[in-house]
């Protein structure tokens, strides 16, 4: 049996399991969902929220990829860019970063959602922090995508939903205590709402403080609430922005941990990342 090594990462407890085929492809391509399916799995797998898989990229020098646990494939992710790139800065792959002329503090990453710039640092307390250029937001039903025309608002289950896409389609609901969502009965019903031609991520935000959030996010894909998720921050975020909740700069508070997003001319979200352990398994 081949001997497959993977590395456990998690950003704010949204939690990946990492394989590098730099090299070469470790998984053959017609399993790769297959092998999400199976190892995210908590009980009698790894346990992750997705897959990571690291590869040399075409427009970017590397590439990540994103599998869900329903065997779908993301386009992006925000917190597992973040733990793509604390993968990317440990393992030294700084060298191949500068003969293509970046460096490991500065660096392109090539995803579905298109090449997203990352800058990292080790802050004073020594924990690993990543700053993601994020798409800027798309609001147009076309781009989320969703029917109709013009920009997204709609009435689902007595609740006023925005959406936007921040690299992933984001449904938006503003409640008055986040804490108090029942997320079980709820999210899925917006997530898998007839008007999201693709579906949808869904956030649950509450506003306390100004220019803090704190959300609640049930993931596509996941098709659960998670601890955190980084394209959830900035589609919350934004939405409040425009509605004119919140400034250029908002704190984000998950469930696993607070998050920075920086909207205007960059859209950025900085966020901390670490690795879990690594490990081997027998295909």
């Amino acid at each position: 049996m081949a001997e497959l090594v993977f590395t456990k990462l998690q950003g704010n407890g949204n939690d990946f399991i990492l394989v590098d085929e730099f090299e070469h492809e470790l998984i053959p391509e017609e399993l790769k969902a297959k092998f999400a399916s199976l190892y995210t799995e908590r009980r009698f797998g790894i346990g992750a929220d997705g897959v990571l898989i690291l590869s040399k990229g075409e427009k970017a020098p590397l590439k990540m990829r994103v599998f869900n646990p329903d065997e779908s494939e993301a386009e992006m992710c925000g917190n597992g860019i973040r733990c793509l790139a604390k993968y990317i800065v440990d393992k030294g792959y700084d060298k191949y970063l500068m003969v293509s002329g970046f460096s490991k503090d500065s660096f392109p990453v090539e995803t579905l959602a298109g090449v997203i710039q990352v800058s990292t640092k080790y802050d004073e307390d020594e924990e690993f922090m990543a700053t993601i250029g994020m798409p800027a937001p798309k609001f147009n039903r076309s781009e989320i995508p969703a029917t109709g025309e013009g920009e997204y608002k709609e009435e689902i289950l007595e609740y006023t939903v925005y959406a936007v896409n921040t690299g992933v389609p984001h449904a938006v609901v503003f409640v008055d205590e986040v804490g108090a969502v029942e997320m079980a009965e709820l999210a899925p019903a917006i997530r898998n709402h007839h008007t999201f031609l693709s579906g949808a991520n869904v956030n649950f935000v509450e506003k306390r403080e100004e220019n803090v959030l704190h959300i609640r996010t049930y993931e596509r894909g996941v098709e659960a609430e998670t601890l955190s998720c980084g394209t959830g921050a900035m589609a919350s975020a934004a939405v409040a922005r425009k509605l004119g909740m919140v400034g250029d700069i908002v704190h984000v508070e998950t469930a696993g941990g607070p998050l920075t997003v920086r909207l205007g001319e960059k859209n950025e979200m900085e966020g901390p990342a670490r690795t879990v352990f690594t490990g081997s398994l027998e295909l």
